[in-house]
């Protein structure tokens, strides 16, 4: 008996290495996507345009920007003339004119004999009240974060954007919000330094005293707010979708990205020592 149970064991030892020695390998084979316009625009009341239009890759295609040259590109403000943007570089237009805020644009982008448009519609600029820092226990530490205040206007519908430079680097944030809670209202935008798992959070500026501060404020459309919206959900994972989708986008013919007519104020601050 003892022999038998000898032999059982050594061929259970024998098959289960044998079954752990195996492997399979599998190959993965990445269908090529179609291949779509990205047109990235904005035009605000300080008298700069400019557009930017790549195009997407595949997955195996190296990651460089893929600027799109030989577009036709205009835009038009209601009652105004056409102006046309020129090219400055492979897949940059710009142009330099005055335009007035509470009045809508139009983008009109020609590629290859395919049409792309966009209209938004730029509001009134709503100033920054005051700027100033707090110090407060997040994710952990204690951090140092700016404040933005300003008077929301009574007529509802207004949405926010802001952008946060620590000593001349940008902090890749989005920093959005609207009056839907907070119409008429005196209001306080913190921004939040959040590190991102993608990232090396050492690269990542901490605002320290006597750092400089340079936040710019835009009034922007709410069809606007709703782009940067879709987007921020989508990088926090939290947009509740088994498959990532693309951010809302005000571009009309099947291209991705935005056009955004918005106020631009821009005010630097010292962090008190």
């Amino acid at each position: 008996m003892r022999l038998n149970y000898f032999k059982i064991f050594f061929w259970l030892l024998v098959v289960l290495l044998t079954a752990t020695s195996c492997e399979k390998v599998i190959n993965v084979q990445l269908k090529d996507t179609e291949k779509k316009y990205v047109i990235e625009g904005i035009i605000t009341n300080n008298g700069r345009a400019k557009v930017i239009i790549t195009q997407t890759g595949n997955v195996s295609d190296p990651l460089v920007f893929n600027g799109v040259t030989n577009a036709s590109v205009t835009i038009t403000p209601t009652g105004m003339a056409t102006q046309t943007l020129q090219a400055t570089s492979a897949g940059i237009y710009e142009a330099n004119f005055l335009v007035p805020a509470e009045r809508n644009y139009t983008l009109q982008v020609s590629i290859g004999g395919q049409q792309f448009s966009a209209s938004c519609y730029m509001p009134s600029q709503v100033p920054v009240d005051t700027v100033f820092t707090t110090t407060e226990q997040f994710i952990g530490d204690p951090q140092i974060l700016p404040n933005i205040l300003y008077l929301d206007p009574v007529k509802p519908g207004n949405a926010y954007k802001q952008a946060l430079w620590v000593n001349g680097v940008k902090i890749r944030q989005i920093y959005i919000s609207n009056d839907e809670y907070s119409n008429g209202r005196q209001c306080n935008d913190r921004l939040y330094i959040i590190p991102d798992e993608d990232e090396d959070n050492s690269t990542i500026p901490v605002i320290k005293p006597g750092d400089t501060l340079t936040i710019e404020m835009n009034c922007i459309d709410p069809v606007i707010y709703k782009y940067w919206f879709s987007l921020q959900r989508s990088a926090l994972g939290s947009n509740e979708q088994a498959t990532p989708a693309n951010p809302v986008s005000n571009i009309q013919g099947g291209a991705l990205g935005y056009f955004s007519a918005h106020t631009i104020e821009t005010i630097t601050y010292k962090v008190p020592r």
